[in-house]
């Protein structure tokens, strides 16, 4: 038996246990490859498919456990930080936020299927105020149901190659050598995508000081505030003369948006992330004089230009 192999299935519970811990903690290093390998190896009875499910559960929900206590006690800040960790920090924010909008609690069971969402699902659910107990006992569901897929996917592989021995004894031997690549195929794929929109980002983004000086010579421009109403309670203020809306709202509303002046739609996500994609949703519906603006409005106000206060009602919302 190879000794990486030998290595792997001596340690194999500690390995799932705190590799999945680090993976929810935010690092991005995916577990799906190695819950697939986890899985296959059950199949020979070389590992057991209880304890394996265990070590996931254990493993992700302490690290739940703890961006739920940061997300009560620290709120959105938290989510923005383990964003910019993810390699889905083009998306994470604004899908998570919508999820607990619709869904609430049970948002948790399906979090940790969509790439960026299985960390900051739990500090959201902190931040809106969710009671721990609910929180445990759907988080443990949806770490369950993500566990049992893969695993048993892998499960399903590894079944299947027992039925020729000689196929079952060569993954054996190359068990590990298969892990990496899929571990590698898995972030060439996703620094590929992430490198493909940032570029995209960066020939749209529009400089806050463009802005200002838009807005001081009276010129015609129309803006949009993409933020989550969550994102309203740290401070309930907004761009002079902006329109809040949703994503989803804005798609729906395409209509009305002005095609004679410039368009600047602006968020709180890393990278101007929701600004940046809906830009180029728009774009694709012939509004092409749209930009996200650089920075959203954390960078509007640590320039120090006007803001002006959302009105109470809409805050409210949020609470």
């Amino acid at each position: 038996m190879p000794l990486a192999l030998d290595f792997f299935l001596h340690y194999a519970y500690w390995i799932i246990f705190l590799w999945v811990l680090v993976e929810q903690f935010g690092v991005p290093i995916p577990s799906v490859p190695l819950l697939l390998t986890a899985g296959t190896l059950t199949a020979t009875h070389k590992l057991s498919l209880p304890l394996v499910l265990l070590s996931v559960v254990l493993g992700s929900l302490v690290s739940d456990s703890v961006w739920y206590i940061m997300g009560k006690r620290y709120g959105g800040g938290v989510v923005k930080l383990l964003c910019r960790l993810s390699m889905e920090s083009s998306t994470c924010v604004r899908r998570t936020e919508n999820y607990f909008t619709k869904h609430g609690a049970g948002a948790l069971v399906l979090a940790k299927f969509v790439p960026g969402l299985g960390s900051v699902a739990a500090p959201i659910a902190g931040q809106t105020g969710m009671k721990y107990r609910f929180f445990a006992l759907f988080d443990t569901a949806g770490i369950l149901l993500w566990a049992f897929t893969f695993t048993l996917t892998g499960r399903f592989f590894g079944d299947v190659l027992k039925k020729n021995p000689n196929a079952l004894q060569w993954v054996e031997h190359f068990a590990f050598l298969l892990f990496v690549l899929l571990l590698l195929g898995f972030f060439i794929h996703r620094f590929l995508r992430q490198r493909a929109f940032l570029r995209e980002i960066r020939m749209a983004r529009l400089e806050p000081q463009e802005l200002k000086t838009m807005l001081d010579h009276d010129q015609p421009v129309y803006i949009v505030d993409l933020r989550h109403p969550l994102d309203y309670l740290p401070d309930p203020r907004t761009l002079p003369g902006a329109v809040l809306l949703t994503p989803d709202t804005l798609v729906q509303q395409t209509e009305e948006i002005p095609r004679d002046r410039d368009v600047v739609l602006f968020c709180t996500c890393p990278s101007e992330a929701t600004a940046a994609k809906m830009a180029l949703t728009i774009r694709k519906m012939g509004i092409y004089r749209v930009r996200p603006l650089r920075g959203g409005f954390d960078e509007w106000k640590r320039l120090g230009y006007p803001l002006v206060d959302i009105p109470p009602q809409l805050t409210a919302r949020a609470g």
